[in-house]
């Protein structure tokens, strides 16, 4: 609809300056001279732009308009020009009076009037109204082509809307509280995987801001005992005296993108970009951030890049770039572009018009089970200006077709910025409702079941030194067992070892946490069954330095059920192990199995020297010389759980491990 909300302003100043040339064929509505008179000076008022606000002389239209009607109260023009006056100024329901008093004078005069009142009522969540109107205006003979398609559009979002209204979706927002709202505008809110992290856009009063006294910056608010704690600033070498808006916090919180609009930092330096805004990235190094640096003009480019989005695992970056429609007006749409193996970006794709259309998109969000995308748009069927909308992946790759979140979650005003935690439970947003602090509050609300993610949770915790106990950096891999892609990539913070990978559930995970001059380590998350379970994973990561002479679990190679051939899952930590050996080539090993107490003794020895040979020769096949490696089995003789009495207990005591040989 907004497609077309230009040119059709367009036609109707036209038409109103053909009634200005007074030529024959064309006269006013009205003989009042004086009533002309003021007309005409409202015309010139309104076509005279005020340099201060790049508007025209609305005040002076409106004053010589009032004077027109006083003195000819049936004078449709002056009417039709008020009504412009008012939806330029933002004030919609004086223009839909203006507008119906002009039908009211004479139905026939300007056909189009029932399409801008249908438009104009529309907006405004009157939506039986506007269908009534637009209907009556598509039954004029003779409509333009493009002005029939927005009227058939009008009266088909009318329709939907009117029925999403007569089946609202639950929705009890709640204000998130002083901790993060102030008399300010707040919003655009992201969130680290374990939904304890907050960090969002305020705008702020600043005499020594560049633009006005007010700018955007970043605020971090944390979650304790159930209440938002007090936000304080993310951090001076991000905020400047210009604007930074529209973040996208990484589900560890180690990497932050943003947007920012001007080319100097907080140093007064100069910071690069490609266009009118840039997205640029800043890292966390233990409680400090890093200067941020722009994205490179692969992902920027000479029109405007905001609103960004990363996904959990790593790898892609959803954003929306600005373009400029036929009639002129900006839009935007979403892109994506996704990392290389060299770790750079690779050229950005628009995803496919069954997401994009020929509105507006905005607000992009790729929640952490990689699979669902939140974002709003003026395009799709909804019920007004910019509603939000949920699609889904696809199992081909591709996205599904949009779903409208629902009413009372859209309405007729803009809703964009929604959130998802990760858990998919809860959903954050801005809002100006009344009962609020002031201006944009953030709010969160118990988001309905049919829109909601697939769930995910957490691994969290410290890698650190097992033998001096200092933390530190090292590289995480997170790999589907099933498919044997890698899932996830990250990395620790080198300041003080904390990491958070997020999980997906209905997957089996292999785990893979290395770093050279370390043994690697390995984890199993048997997550298929694990649909709604929100108990993360709370355990640290010792790595264990080369020299020490420590046993190593290898948690994720799998045997067929009381036999010594290996699982096809299994290949990739042996995989990571013939790395580990390839990489450190002077390091000899042994191979050790172990099985659980159930069965025969005898035949559990036996059980176990066969396992530990299974990977010996696995590796020997890859390429490892024989003379690296030997094997032995221990039976049960050497249980993690002295007495074992769960399922979870036995597959503890049922394990592959190596240690190295000095």
């Amino acid at each position: 609809m907004n497609t077309i909300k230009n040119i059709l302003s367009f036609t109707l100043f036209l038409f109103l300056m053909s009634c200005a040339t007074a030529q024959p064929q064309r006269e006013y509505s009205s003989s009042n001279k004086k009533a002309i008179k003021a007309y005409e000076a409202a015309l010139t008022a309104y076509n005279t732009f005020d340099p201060r606000t790049g508007m025209p002389d609305l005040k002076g239209a409106e004053s010589n308009l009032t004077k027109s009607i006083k003195s000819d109260p049936n004078f449709i023009e002056a009417y039709l020009l008020m009504s412009q006056v008012y939806q330029d100024w933002g004030k919609s329901k004086e223009a839909i009076d203006y507008l119906k008093k002009s039908i009211e004078i004479n139905p026939n005069f300007f056909p189009n009037s029932f399409f801008f009142l249908a438009r104009l009522e529309f907006n405004e969540g009157n939506y039986a109204d506007a269908k009534v109107h637009a209907e009556k205006y598509l039954s004029f003979p003779r409509v333009p082509e493009d002005m029939k398609r927005a009227g058939q559009k009008i009266v088909s979002n009318s329709e939907f809307a009117m029925k999403l209204i007569a089946n609202p979706v639950p929705f009890t927002p709640v204000n998130l509280g002083p901790g993060v709202n102030t008399d300010r505008p707040e919003y655009f809110p992201t969130i680290t995987a374990d939904d304890n992290t907050l960090l969002f856009t305020r705008l702020v009063v600043d005499p020594n801001a560049q633009q006005g006294g007010v700018q955007e910056d970043f605020f971090v608010s944390q979650k304790r005992g159930g209440q938002w704690s007090t936000a304080r600033s993310i951090s001076s070498r991000i905020n400047t005296l210009y604007n930074e808006g529209a973040p996208s916090l990484a589900s560890d919180g180690q990497t932050l993108i943003f947007t920012a609009c001007e080319i100097f930092d907080s140093y007064g330096d100069y910071r690069d970009g490609f266009g009118s805004c840039d997205l640029f990235v800043t890292r966390r190094i233990g409680n400090e951030w890093t200067v941020p640096v722009n994205l490179g003009e692969t992902i920027n480019s000479a029109n405007w890049e905001s609103q960004p989005s990363f996904s959990a695992d790593g790898k892609t970056l959803y954003f929306i770039r600005g373009t400029r429609s036929k009639d002129g007006r900006r839009t935007g749409d979403i892109w994506y572009a996704t990392l290389n193996k060299s770790g750079e970006w690779n050229r950005p794709q628009r995803l496919s018009d069954v997401v994009n259309t020929d509105g507006n998109e905005a607000s992009v969000l790729i929640h952490p089970d990689g699979q669902t995308l939140y974002f709003s748009s003026d395009g799709h069927p909804g019920m007004g200006n910019l509603d939000i909308f949920v699609s889904r992946k696809q199992p081909d790759g591709s996205w599904g077709k949009p779903e409208n979140l629902g009413y009372p979650i859209n309405t007729h005003a803009e809703e964009n910025s929604l959130l998802v935690s990760s858990d998919g439970k809860v959903a954050f947003f801005a809002s100006d409702r009344p009962g609020g602090f002031g201006d944009l509050d953030l709010y969160s609300f118990e988001l309905p079941a049919n829109v909601r993610p697939q769930f995910t949770t957490y691994f969290k915790g410290i890698v650190y030194d097992a033998k001096t106990k200092k933390p530190l950096e090292a590289k995480f891999e997170l790999i589907d067992l099933r498919t044997g892609e890698v899932v996830v990539t990250s990395y620790s913070n080198e300041a003080n070892g904390e990491f958070m990978v997020a999980l997906a559930t209905n997957r089996d995970y292999a785990l893979n946490v290395n770093k050279r001059g370390y043994n690697f380590y390995s984890k199993n998350f048997n997550l298929t069954e694990r649909k709604g379970e929100s108990d993360p994973f709370l355990m640290d990561v010792p790595l264990v330095p080369l020299e020490m002479q420590e046993v190593v679990r290898l948690d994720n190679v799998f045997f067929d059920l009381d036999k010594s051939t290996l699982r096809p899952e299994s290949k990739i930590e042996l995989d990571k192990l013939y790395a580990f050996l390839m990489n450190n080539p002077k390091i000899k090993i042994q191979l050790n199995g172990h099985t659980d107490n159930r069965g025969d003794k005898a035949h559990n020895q036996k059980l176990s020297e066969d396992r530990a040979k299974a990977v010996v020769d696995y590796l020997i096949a890859k390429g490892i010389e024989p003379g690296r490696l030997s094997s032995k089995g221990f039976g049960d003789t050497k249980p993690i759980i002295a007495d074992p009495k769960t399922e979870a207990d036995h597959q503890m005591n049922r394990r592959t491990e190596y240690i190295i040989l000095q």
